[in-house]
Formats: C-alpha cells, sequence, structure tokens
C-alpha cells in the first residue's frame, strides 16, 4: 500500500520542492553577492550561468579590441575610397557620386559651371544598365545624345565625346 499512486505524487512533490528550494537559496546568495558588488562566491559561481568578472573582463578586451580593428577598417576604407575617387577623376575627367541609390551625378572636369552634371539611374540588375536622366545640362547636348546614346548605345563614347566637346570649349575661348 505504501507505494500507491498518490504516495508516490507527494514523494516527488516533495523532492521538487526541496531541489526548487535549494536553488531559490542559491539564487538569493547570488544576487545579494552582486548587490554588494563583490565578488561571486566560488559555489555561487559554479552553479550559476551567469560569466565570471574574469570572463566578462575578457570579453570586454575581445569587444575593444573588435570595435577598434573594426574603427582602422572603417578609416582604410575610407581612405581607399577617396583615393579611387581621385582616381576615377584623374582618368576619366569626371568626378562620380551618388545622389541617392541608383543614382550617379557626373560632374566633368571641362564644365563652364559647378552645376552642368549628367545624372544617370541604374536600372538593370547590380547596375547593369543605366539611363540618362533629363538635366538643364543634357538638355545642352542633343546631337551627342542622339548620336552616342540613342543610336550607338554606348555610354562610354557618350562621356568621351562631351569631353571633346568641353575641352575644345574650354581651349579655344
Amino acid at each position: 500500500m505504501s507505494l500507491n499512486p498518490a504516495s508516490m505524487a507527494r514523494q516527488r512533490q516533495r523532492e521538487d520542492r526541496d531541489r526548487l528550494q535549494g536553488e531559490c537559496e542559491r539564487l538569493r546568495g547570488l544576487v545579494h553577492a552582486l548587490e554588494r558588488g563583490g565578488p561571486i562566491p566560488a559555489d555561487l559561481e559554479a552553479a550559476s550561468s551567469l560569466p565570471s568578472s574574469k570572463e566578462v573582463a575578457e570579453l570586454r578586451k575581445q569587444v575593444e579590441s573588435a570595435e577598434l580593428k573594426n574603427q582602422r577598417l572603417k578609416e582604410v576604407f575610407q581612405t581607399k575610397i577617396q583615393e579611387f575617387r581621385k582616381v576615377c577623376y584623374t582618368l576619366t575627367g569626371y568626378q562620380i557620386d551618388v545622389t541617392t541609390e541608383s543614382q550617379y551625378r557626373l560632374t566633368s572636369q571641362y564644365a563652364e559651371h559647378q552645376s552642368d552634371c549628367l545624372i544617370f539611374k541604374a536600372t538593370g540588375p547590380s547596375g547593369s544598365k543605366m539611363q540618362l536622366l533629363e538635366t538643364e545640362f543634357s538638355r545642352s547636348v542633343p546631337e551627342l545624345i542622339e548620336l552616342h546614346l540613342l543610336q550607338q548605345d554606348s555610354i562610354p563614347v557618350f562621356l568621351s565625346a562631351l569631353t571633346i566637346e568641353l575641352f575644345s570649349r574650354q581651349t579655344s575661348t
């Protein structure tokens, strides 16, 4: 009769209660230790899932190291971007700026006015197709657009012809 279901349930209930009371006492000790700001007692540290202060310090060092490395990479990346932009300007004669997502403003080094620029919009996947958007400046070169963009479908030839046109305007005046 001592192995009946009710007595077994009471026995399990007592064991669970004892286990939970023990865990509760350990956690209270951990809370008191943390409130005092002191080190976590060894018996509580092993039972808790919190990392030790030594582990926390090591993790902080790793985070600081990673943040410093990230900052250095950003600086190097910025430097390389500026270098690349200068090289593109020197080689092509065009300063290229991203105005909005998928839109690029090209300003020739031979432009007569600061506002003389072309705006291209990437229309294909990964910028594989570009479309010239109308600007006041683009309206001033309709012959080049007609020949090189519409008939020949070549942006590089258009930009080259425009560069020659702008250069000749500057050197002839």
